[in-house]
């Protein structure tokens, strides 16, 4: 059937006076995908959010252990962006050839400290050689991250051993996936102690900080950022810019971290 000149003129003078805004907006690119650090959310994704407003790119993060996404990477995990913990996993992932050449960075810097549930009425800890870590657990766990793999786990243990304490409390840990598990463990009553990053103490109200590591302690904690060798999204290394940022960094900062770079190299 065919339509009548006259109805069909008008249809087309309807749509030419209908605004664009009218119909739906197609996605101007393909999301972003970003592996990143447990550490790294609160801030990463608000991060995430000022850009994706500015850019209208979505930007889409998987959190975990830093050990745990270079893994994933191996296998082959469809990645743009790989924002590690410690220098160790991104080294990893950069030995294997899976990192694109030059866009590496040192992009942020955190600390750790001892955590406690809300309700602790011990009053602070002084951190230092030799400080009575087992006696303040009396008889209960030490909450951490994986001391084996996970950077907050390893950070942690370092520092334990480098203040000589670490012989009294390795068997009386309560080992978690990743960092953010371990803070929930004091959260929720079920540890009376933990090992967490500073950023993450921050983000959680139902414990508190009794203790900050001494510097010396242990190795700097430095999250490096880079774009994944396999990425083929145009606007990651847009993405990865901006996290280097006067803005992004400004975010990062309120959360509790330390901004190391000015702007990705190469």
């Amino acid at each position: 059937m065919r339509v009548p000149f006259r109805a069909a003129a008008a249809a087309v003078a309807f749509l030419l006076t209908v605004p664009l805004s009218s119909f739906p907006a197609r996605a101007q690119s393909e999301p972003i995908v970003v592996f990143a650090a447990a550490s790294l959310k609160n801030a990463l994704d608000e991060a995430a959010q000022a850009w994706t407003q500015k850019s209208k790119t979505e930007v889409k993060s998987s959190y975990a252990a830093s050990s745990a996404l270079a893994k994933q990477i191996e296998a082959g995990a469809p990645a743009d962006i790989f924002i590690s913990a410690d220098l160790d996993w991104m080294d990893y992932v950069d030995g294997k050839k899976l990192l694109r050449a030059g866009t590496r960075i040192n992009l942020l810097g955190n600390s750790i400290v001892l955590i406690a549930n809300k309700d602790w009425n011990k009053g602070d800890v002084k951190i230092s050689a030799g400080f009575p870590l087992a006696a303040l657990l009396g008889g209960e766990r030490l909450a951490m991250a994986d001391t084996a793999a996970v950077p907050a786990g390893k950070y942690g243990k370092e520092a334990l051993e480098k203040l000589g304490v670490w012989e009294q409390v390795s068997g009386r840990l309560a080992q978690a996936e990743n960092v953010r598990a371990a803070l929930a463990l004091v959260g929720r009553g079920e540890a009376p102690l933990g090992i967490v990053y500073k950023t993450d103490a921050a983000a959680e109200p139902n414990v508190k900080v009794v203790g900050t590591f001494p510097d010396g302690s242990h190795k700097p904690i430095v999250y490096p950022a880079a774009l994944v060798a396999g990425s083929k999204n145009a606007k990651a290394d847009e993405f990865l810019h901006y996290l280097a940022s006067p803005e992004a960094r400004a975010i990062f900062e309120k959360h509790g971290f330390t901004a190391l770079a000015a702007r990705p190299a190469g």
